[in-house]
């Protein structure tokens, strides 16, 4: 199945419970292709937790939902060894981790150490407990949520974990007219969703994605921006090595979507923003800082980069 093929069925499908998001549900199809994983920060009832599940029951895979709380633990994500009495050993009781699609329901609100469970599932796909490694399901993808206007009662993810992010996508209240056909749905029932890709399919996306092409230019283009980023008068860290790599899956990714096997600039410049805006510290920078005002300025940095112009960019 080609990449365009199974994101036109997983985006319509997603769409008979999403409307008016066409650009978010894009960015939640590209990640998990790329196999990335989204933070969603927006206020409460934007439709964040939906998108996540109509996402999972688009994808015959298994899916775990962790609501996060303060005396949540780490074991309560990754698992835990159990001494077995009968067999006279201990055994590894694995946790919600161990899914194909998890959602991390209010991140925020767990506690630090809780939060830091994720780091080695999300970046290396797999559980160290005990000295002992399992490894996680594949495909792996994280969908976590958050608040950015309620402070009480959470905790600030650490700049490590939010690198580990592909992308940070707000939703936004949606036109009126999406408004109200979403609220026709809502009155007259909303609509089941049926399965309409497999694991094993979004594995051979993955694998297809290896084969975008991206050109030395667009690469120059990549650092570039990277170097910008850091040279910025009110960015006190940059876009990390990670980072350029996450802004080139994205890029991969867009292209693929769009039908075409190699990157443009253009492609870089229509996810930039998403991928880089949670990545940038600013100077000065305190917890609550809104997300749009690094997005104007992820947007500034790439307005001082100059774009490769005249190149055929599948070669």
């Amino acid at each position: 199945m080609l990449i365009k093929e199974l994101y036109e069925k997983i985006h319509k499908n997603i769409s008979l419970r999403i409307s008016g998001k066409d650009e978010v549900i894009d960015r939640v199809i590209i990640a998990a292709i790329a196999g990335g994983h989204v933070l969603l920060d927006d206020v409460p009832g934007t439709g964040k937790t939906t998108l996540a599940k109509a996402l999972a029951a688009s994808v015959d895979g298994i899916y775990s939902r962790v609501q996060f709380t303060p005396d949540l633990l780490p074991t309560d994500i990754t698992g835990v060894n159990i001494y077995d009495m009968k067999k006279q050993e201990f055994s590894f009781r694995k946790g919600a981790v161990f899914t194909n699609i998890l959602l991390a329901d209010e991140i925020n609100r767990a506690a630090p150490r809780t939060q830091s469970a994720l780091l080695e599932c999300m970046e290396e796909k797999q559980v160290t407990a005990d000295g002992v490694t399992f490894r996680l399901p594949e495909p792996f993808l994280v969908i976590a949520t958050q608040n950015p206007v309620e402070l009480q009662g959470t905790f600030p993810l650490p700049e490590a974990q939010l690198d580990r992010f592909l992308f940070c996508l707000r939703m936004g209240y949606p036109e009126r007219d999406k408004e109200k056909e979403m609220l026709s749905r809502a009155i007259n029932g909303i609509a089941v969703l049926h399965s309409v890709a497999s694991c094993e399919n979004i594995l051979k996306a993955q694998k297809e994605l290896q084969s975008v092409r991206i050109a030395d230019a667009v690469q120059d283009y990549l650092l570039d921006i990277a170097k910008v980023s850091r040279e910025h008068s009110s960015v006190r860290t940059g876009l990390s090595p990670r980072g350029i790599i996450a802004l080139a899956d994205a890029s991969r990714g867009y292209a693929a979507i769009n039908g075409r096997d190699y990157v443009t600039p253009d492609d870089v410049k229509a996810v930039a923003a998403d991928v880089m805006a949670h990545r940038l510290i600013l100077k000065g920078a305190s917890y609550g800082d809104k997300l749009e005002e690094k997005r104007k300025l992820a947007e500034d940095i790439l307005e001082k980069v100059s774009v490769p112009k005249d190149q055929i960019w599948n070669c």
